[in-house]
């Protein structure tokens, strides 16, 4: 039965884990499910329309579409010249911002935006100015609040005031909350509350992260799934983190990287019995899910195996395993499924023909292996095949399987991604 996004944001509180890792096609209702457990973790004040933080503090910080709807563009219609991004106002923005500009990591943000970009562009906050309003009223611009783009040319001059691509606004505001994430969870390592360089972080329970940079290329992408999961795997708070994407390939990189344990070294060498943790992080501190929403507007967040295979071909692989050890369970269609892997892997390795992985009998490929799974993928018979499969042809299918396993590895690539 389904449930509401309220009930499904409240089951991830329940779940208690380090990391929840959440896919789901576009349009499913990620970000109103993030709008949804922020406001159950931090209730909004009606009256104010503003997050009701107490004295407890900041508790949740979250990246979704909301948070790049506070930034927005002066294009300075009038002179086309000083084009500015603005920062609007709100409980995030005048955290981060502030924080970010006390601590001086300003830097932070134009190198981590540089390096998801272009090192020629570079983003230059405001410092606070005055300007006058259109009844000459004076208006004091608050420092932190724009944002001004330049680009370096070939005779080491540079064009200010640019206006960036959408893409390069999206990477732009995933870095302010990023460098802003890396120095809670920075802040948050120093169990002492008293030597902490800041006392911000100190109520800090969750960090929601819906769909960061998509527009991403596919290589910085890997990256930043990458540095997402190596930075949530190093926190030693008990800060907790849920991440939604729409991604195959970043679910994927990230879904991999939080099977990787990383050991206590403290624990290694022989300090265990005065209460150190034998892990720094380990993959059962994760929990993965596929969220689905129905045709009534009810949802389900439904728990995804730790090592569950996501991609399409490594759930091929598992299921022409199945049917390798219990050949009863061989039918046709198996034959079809191996020429789908063995097309996608001939892709990424770089061959013209996917026949060129097959055994090599007299000099050419396997004569038989081919035939047969060609003639199970694309057969022209009458409409009254059958799909059921001749004896040999079953031990040729146990034994080309056999030949992909022991080449290619794809048995090591199951195991690792089998359910547990």
């Amino acid at each position: 039965m389904g449930q509401s996004l309220t009930e499904i944001a409240q089951s991830l509180i329940d779940a208690n884990k380090k990391v929840q890792l959440i896919y789901a096609f576009n349009g499913t209702g990620k970000t109103r499910l993030s709008r949804e457990f922020r406001l159950l973790v931090a209730p909004k004040d009606i009256e104010s329309d503003q997050e009701a933080e107490d004295e407890s503090g900041i508790k949740v910080i979250y990246y979704n579409a909301f948070t790049e709807d506070l930034f927005f563009w002066d294009n300075d219609l009038d002179a086309d010249t000083n084009r500015k991004l603005i920062i609007r106002p709100n409980n995030f923005t005048d955290f981060a911002l502030e924080f970010l500009k006390d601590q001086g990591l300003d830097n932070n943000i134009v190198t981590n935006f540089q390096y998801y970009t272009n090192n020629s562009i570079t983003p230059l906050f405001n410092e606070e100015y005055i300007t006058q309003d259109d009844n000459g009223n004076d208006i004091v611009v608050q420092a932190y609040s724009e944002v001004t783009f330049s680009i370096s040319s070939g005779d080491d001059r540079s064009l200010p005031n640019i206006k960036i691509s959408k893409a390069e606004e999206s990477n732009f505001i995933w870095c302010v909350f990023y460098s802003l994430l890396e120095e809670a969870i920075e802040t948050l390592n120093e169990t002492d509350e008293t030597n902490r360089s800041s006392n911000k972080f100190n109520h800090l329970e969750y960090v929601f992260i819906d769909d960061p940079v998509s527009s991403l290329d596919d290589n910085h992408l890997i990256e930043l799934a990458v540095n997402i999961s190596r930075l949530i795997k190093n926190s030693r708070s008990e800060l907790k983190f849920i991440i939604t994407t729409h991604n195959p390939l970043f679910y994927n990189v990230i879904s991999n990287e939080l099977n990787n344990n990383i050991p206590n070294p403290l624990y290694i060498i022989g300090e265990q019995n005065i209460g150190v943790k034998k892990w720094i992080y380990h993959s059962d501190n994760s929990i993965k899910y596929r969220f689905v929403k129905f045709a009534d507007g009810n949802f389900s967040l439904d728990t995804l195996g730790r090592k569950t295979p996501f991609s399409y071909h490594l759930q091929l692989l598992r299921e022409i395993q199945k049917a390798k050890n219990n050949p009863i369970l061989i039918k046709k269609f198996h034959f079809n499924f191996i020429r789908n892997v063995l097309e996608k892997t001939a892709t990424f390795l770089g061959y013209t023909n996917w026949e060129k992985l097959l055994p090599i009998v007299n000099g050419e490929p396997d004569p038989f292996a081919n035939r047969i799974l060609n003639l199970s993928s694309h057969s022209a018979h009458a409409g009254d095949e059958i799909g059921e499969v001749q004896e040999n042809d079953i031990d040729k299918l146990i034994e080309l399987v056999n030949y992909l396993e022991s080449n290619y590895k794809f048995s090591e690539l199951i195991e690792q991604n089998e359910t547990v």
